[in-house]
């Protein structure tokens, strides 16, 4: 699974802009990024550390998305300055790199191409989007949990030993898994226990013991590529403090 990371595709003078414009933050586990339906829209880099996208709904949290180091929050806000349309809050602890929209935006427009980078990211989180959709018709949820799956080894994977499969050091539960995919804890628990172990879901931790597993669950007749994690390195040259 490709996972199209801003902070990546970001021309390096424009990384460089960003830098120098804006305040390194680090945010507490349990701290807000953003919250839905407010008007302040800051813009964050990821640097380090998870946050989940969520949006309540008659009382039920509905996951959208699992976001790690290079990924962006608050490029929608920051085009068209609506409202946040969701709640990003941090999983374990973030670093990250903030700074207003209109700074933001003023840093894009200096350097030609640097849009690109924001457009590049919707488009990949609006497949993602559209392909969630359509397992919900027919209903498939093995491959809707799959891909959940898929996109967080794509973003936080460490290969486990021997190199057949890999690990997630992030704190998302099956409860978490199955608000994300559309479907209940406990189908989630059944879906996970036909595997015999393959997959695994523990407090902290989530184990793919090979590509085959995923290809499994999916009904993927192709195997399953996922690119391994590497840690983003450290800002530099940017004002620190620490959020709430």
């Amino acid at each position: 699974m490709d996972i199209i990371r801003f902070w990546d595709v970001l021309p390096e003078r424009a990384r460089e802009g960003l830098l120098r414009a804006g305040t390194n933050v680090m945010i507490k586990p349990g701290g807000f990024l953003a919250r839905e339906h407010t008007r302040a829209a800051p813009v964050f880099v990821l640097r380090s550390g998870a946050a989940k996208v969520w949006v309540e709904r008659d009382g039920e949290t509905v996951i959208l998305d699992v976001l790690g180091p290079g990924d962006i929050v608050g490029e929608l806000e920051a085009v068209d300055g609506g409202v946040r349309d969701a709640s990003v809050e941090a999983l374990t602890a973030v670093q990250a790199l903030v700074l207003p929209a209109d700074r933001f935006r003023a840093v894009l427009d200096a350097h030609p191409g640097s849009s690109w980078a924001v457009a590049a990211v919707l488009a990949e989180r609006l497949r993602d989007a559209n392909t969630l959709r359509t397992a919900h018709f027919p209903d498939e949820p093995r491959r809707r949990l799959a891909g959940r799956l898929r996109r967080l080894v794509a973003r936080f994977g460490q290969p486990l030993p021997g190199g057949l499969g890999h690990a997630v050091q992030v704190p998302v539960s099956q409860q978490d898994l199955g608000r994300w995919a559309g479907m209940g804890r406990r189908k989630v628990a059944q879906i996970l226990a036909a595997e015999g172990g393959r997959v695994t879901v523990a407090r902290n931790m989530i184990t793919v013991r090979s590509a085959e597993a995923l290809r499994r669950l999916s009904d993927d007749p192709e195997p399953a590529v996922v690119e391994p994690f590497a840690p983003r390195p450290h800002l530099h040259d940017a004002r620190e403090r620490v959020a709430p």
